[in-house]
């Protein structure tokens, strides 16, 4: 535990700046995941894989950072893959 004053308020500071960040990634992984599934729905093959591979990257920087799991970035990756060569 901090003992000064400064170090209370970086431990303060520092976990208000870690928890924006870890929104930021998720916030942004959730949205390239949208955006995948609604050019699937739009039976856009070209956006799909577009939007597919900007989604496989910012799931793989967001596990990388520690802000989601592992298997949630396989699960994800799997399925969307999935659906996007299913497409005619």
């Amino acid at each position: 535990m901090p003992n000064m004053k400064n170090a209370k308020k970086a431990v303060k500071t520092s976990e208000k700046r870690r928890i924006n960040n870890n929104n930021t990634y998720k916030a942004s992984v959730k949205t390239a995941i949208k955006n995948t599934e609604r050019a699937i729905l739009a039976k856009d093959k070209d956006k799909a894989l577009e939007n597919l591979k900007v989604t496989i990257k910012r799931l793989d920087k967001a596990a990388a950072a520690g802000v989601v799991k592992d298997n949630y970035v396989a699960r994800n990756k799997s399925r969307l893959t999935l659906k996007v060569n299913a497409m005619k």
